[in-house]
């Protein structure tokens, strides 16, 4: 699946999708210059997240920061905090997302690689969405 939306800040969500363990997710866009956050989510709906991953760039209490999280039901789990945000506002971004089995793995533009457990213990994705103050320029399963 790859889609190629306009350049502006919008949502982009997508239901019945069928990710599978080993698939990869790639993100492709621009951070807006007056960016306070966006997140990419992945799970099985809006309340069921497998991966909730939230670049903030004014945290009240970490200032920059990554943060991953997951939904249950619509409740939140413990965010797991990243302080090392490489991310900057205004730059062009990939961000490479992967379901391996029991983590999903998260590579960013420097090559780092954040780790986060999958709690729910999900073997396919059925929901992916893209939101925020991000530029969405392309978005590519593989």
């Amino acid at each position: 699946m790859f889609v190629t939306p306009n350049c502006f800040s919008q949502e982009l969500e997508l239901k019945n999708v069928n990710l599978r363990p080993g698939d990869k997710l790639k993100v492709k866009g621009e951070i807006l210059h007056d960016a306070e956050r966006f997140q990419i989510d992945l799970g099985l709906s809006s309340d069921d997240l497998a991966l909730h991953f939230n670049p903030r760039f004014h945290d009240d209490a970490d200032g920059v920061v990554l943060v991953c999280n997951s939904k249950t039901a619509g409740c939140w789990g413990d965010e797991k905090r990243e302080i090392h945000n490489p991310l900057q506002r205004g730059s062009d971004v990939k961000i490479v997302l992967k379901l391996s089995g029991d983590v999903f793995e998260v590579e960013l533009p420097d090559g780092q690689e954040i780790q986060f457990p999958n709690r729910a213990d999900t073997d396919v994705v059925t929901y992916i969405r893209v939101a925020g103050d991000f530029k969405l320029t392309s978005f590519k399963i593989f």
